[in-house]
């Protein structure tokens, strides 16, 4: 029966002799595994297709959708995971491939006549190629996405006498936003894929009319396509199918957080295999010349000469300008990538950006995992109400000019300044270091080592200014009464039967925070504070004597006493006051600014003093503490350096 209907099949379509001209090719020369590249090509483009296809039902294209429906294939979708890994990396292998392809053929001099046409179908399936990386990258509508696409389109304005109009054809309108998303859909799921198959089948008819152009045609025995050539094909498919599956499990697809137009991603670059040209613009005397110039002149020459190379061969010593000329670009070109990415690799502003996007990228993903999931709002409006990622921003913003938080400005990024020969140095802030402001180390260092913890006070103009003028304050980390009296807490608590005593007080004024603490250390605690001896038998100056535990309300900073008020010390109600004046806390010699609801709103302000005290949950790595990297006040001496002094 199966005869029969193969047999009906044939007499209706001739498809045996399609099959048997297809297999049956002569290859002058024998196989070779330098022939493998254009199957290698056809290959990686069918699992494009066929990937695409899956991703593309579970895609919802709209600026308020699509990193949703991208973050369900990630983490919902059966196996989504995988798919768009492999669909992420073959977009990538296609590209090397390319370059390899093209090499090949120019060496073998596959390009020269009766090959010209073919030679330029192959040049106009690798622009339609690049364009589909270019268009796809923007789809997942996230932070890295979004803004590499928005400086590609900012360059096509650069196109003479209609590069407005081109940008604002590329982008939907003359906003960069949802009709630039579902352009750029259209183009990869639909305009660019129907082209690529058009000059495909062309590509592979003109081809197999003029057959395989073998370099040494006498190298080897004539062979045949099918079994010789099909066999080392199948082999180097196999090879790149391996690669993109190893890539896909074990690196998988990246989703940075979705994309937020109101903040600007300061290390948006394209995908790498376009960071040549990136980098090519960036030459000072490129850049000098202008977008155009760099980006679509020098570019379209260096094209142009591609294009020609039929022509070009024609001449004497032709072919081996030719071959010279393909191996000097792909030298630039590797060049350039390897230069952006040494330049990014050890650019600490750059790495610091990444750093961020992935720890939001993240954080977005275990918020939309939790019981909350993604509101009807879209996923940004997890990271805007979220204080593990709204927090550092606000104290970059509000705060870190005088703070440090792990000695960075709360974002991972040191603080620096040019000094006058131009040497970037990592600049010394002016308060204290806030990242441990809520733990029991902040409240033992502001015990036993009040100069250390409080030192780069002394790098403040009104510290300054004081100390020139000559007066005390209670404040100063040096000589000051609180400085004096942590000198003597710690000669206390330096025995070591009062060590546990040191944790009790500690405890007990974590407690007033609120939080959960061990309740026989707050009682021995509040014991002591309140007048009884240590283990040791000493006495000890209680913090009660100096400061209030009653509450901050005082009516203007004249009434309130110089030493903060304890009451729900380091609780987030006892932050917001603080923070909005200071002054009903440190009275007239406050130096902090307040901050009002016009400096902050009540929104911000909680999302920072919940970050400040840790007010949420989240597996997410934070930013790694760069103490080591601030330097120290040199006048400030530090716990080790007294007990040097002492011994």
């Amino acid at each position: 029966m199966m005869r029969a209907f193969l047999a009906w099949l044939d007499d209706r379509t001739g498809i045996n002799d399609l099959v048997k001209e297809a297999l049956y090719e002569r290859i002058p020369g024998g196989s070779r595994w330098r022939y493998v590249w254009g199957s290698t090509l056809v290959f990686t483009f069918s699992i494009q297709v066929i990937t695409g296809i899956f991703l593309w039902t579970a895609y919802s294209p709209s600026a308020q959708t699509a990193w949703e429906s991208v973050y369900f294939i990630q983490e919902k979708m059966f196996l989504g995971w995988l798919v768009r890994g492999i669909h992420h990396f073959t977009a990538q292998a296609m590209t090397v491939l390319l370059a390899i392809h093209l090499i090949q053929v120019i060496i073998d001099g596959a390009y020269k006549a009766p090959r010209e046409v073919n030679f330029w179908l192959g040049l106009i399936l690798m622009k339609i190629v690049l364009a589909l990386g270019l268009t796809g990258y923007l789809l997942p509508w996230d932070q890295k996405g979004y803004y590499a696409t928005k400086v590609t389109t900012t360059i096509m304005s650069a196109t003479p006498v209609v590069g407005p109009q081109v940008q604002q054809l590329a982008q939907g309108g003359t906003e960069y936003g949802h009709h630039t998303l579902t352009r750029f859909f259209a183009m990869h799921a639909g305009i660019l894929p129907g082209l690529l198959i058009a000059f495909l089948v062309l590509h592979i008819y003109v081809f197999r009319r003029h057959g395989i152009h073998p370099k040494d045609p006498k190298a080897a025995p004539e062979s045949s396509f099918w079994p010789d050539q099909v066999l080392k094909d199948g082999v180097a498919c196999l090879g790149v199918l391996a690669v993109v599956m190893l890539l896909a499990i074990f690196k998988g697809a990246e989703l940075s957080p979705p994309a937020n137009p109101a903040e600007a991603f300061e290390a948006a670059r394209p995908e790498w295999y376009f960071l040549f040209l990136f980098r090519f613009i960036k030459i000072k005397l490129i850049a000098a010349m202008g977008t155009a110039f760099g980006a679509l002149y020098i570019p379209g020459l260096l094209f142009g000469i591609l294009v020609a190379m039929p022509l070009i061969a024609k001449w004497k010593s032709g072919h081996k300008f030719n071959v010279a000329y393909i191996w000097a670009m792909m030298a630039g070109i590797v060049l350039l990538t390897g230069i952006a990415f040494y330049e990014d690799g050890t650019n600490e502003d750059h790495q610091a950006a990444l750093a961020e996007v992935h720890r939001d990228g993240a954080r977005v993903t275990e918020l939309a995992n939790g019981p909350m999931m993604i509101p009807v709002e879209g996923a940004g409006s997890l990271l805007a109400s979220d204080p593990f990622t709204r927090g550092p921003r606000i104290f970059a913003d509000k705060c870190a000019a005088c703070h440090r938080w792990n000695g960075h400005n709360g974002r991972g990024r040191l603080i620096k300044m040019t000094d006058a020969s131009g040497k970037s140095q990592v600049t010394m802030p002016v308060a204290t270091d806030l990242a441990s402001a809520s733990s029991r180390e902040w409240l033992r260092s502001v015990i036993v080592d009040y100069s250390n913890h409080f030192g780069h006070l002394t790098q403040s103009r009104w510290y300054k200014a004081a100390k020139e003028a000559g007066e005390e304050e209670y404040i100063d980390p040096i000589g000051g009464e609180m400085a004096s009296a942590s000198e003597a807490y710690a000669e206390l608590f330096a025995k070591a039967e009062n060590k546990k005593d040191l944790d009790a007080i500690v405890e007990h004024l974590y407690s007033l925070s609120g939080r959960k603490a061990d309740e026989t250390l707050v009682e021995r605690g509040g014991a002591i504070l309140g007048g009884e001896p240590l283990a040791s038998g000493d006495e000890m100056a209680s913090c009660l004597d100096c400061h209030d535990t009653i509450g901050s309300d005082y009516a203007s900073p004249e009434e309130a006493p110089y030493y903060p008020d304890l009451a729900e010390y380091m609780s987030k109600k006892w932050l917001k006051a603080f923070i909005r004046d200071p002054s009903k806390f440190y009275g007239d010699k406050n130096q902090m600014p307040a901050y009002d609801h016009d400096a902050i709103d009540d929104r911000d302000l909680d999302l920072l003093v919940r970050w400040m005290i840790s007010d949420y949950q989240t597996e997410v790595h934070d930013y790694p503490s760069r103490l080591k990297d601030v330097p120290k006040p040199p006048e400030v001496p530090t716990a080790a350096d007294k007990g040097a002094a002492t011994e």
